[in-house]
């Protein structure tokens, strides 16, 4: 699977898990040169606390676009420390 925005691809994985229809990468496999910090923290009932990061890719900014969970309840143990992407990133095979 390959996450694309802005026409290039922001992280490639053959071993993504989906949960809720979103794909989840496994941390590795993210070109963090696109990922920047962001402050913005969320929180889902039965995952726990997500942490975001905003894209940047050629000099455009998608803020808050992908996520991740650095700690998980025991139901969400599969997606620990992977990110997910939404805000226009397009995920393909």
């Amino acid at each position: 699977m390959k996450a694309i925005w802005n026409g290039t691809v922001i992280a490639e994985s053959d071993e993504t898990v989906v949960v809720e229809n979103n794909h989840y990468f496994p941390a590795e496999s993210i070109k963090k040169e696109y990922f920047k910090t962001s402050q913005t923290h969320t929180t889902c009932p039965w995952k726990g606390k997500a942490h975001y990061y905003t894209l940047a890719v050629d000099g455009k900014e998608n803020a808050d676009a992908a996520w991740y969970y650095p700690e998980v309840s025991p139901l969400a143990k599969g997606i620990k420390g992977r990110v997910a992407f939404w805000k226009g990133v397009t995920v393909e095979a």
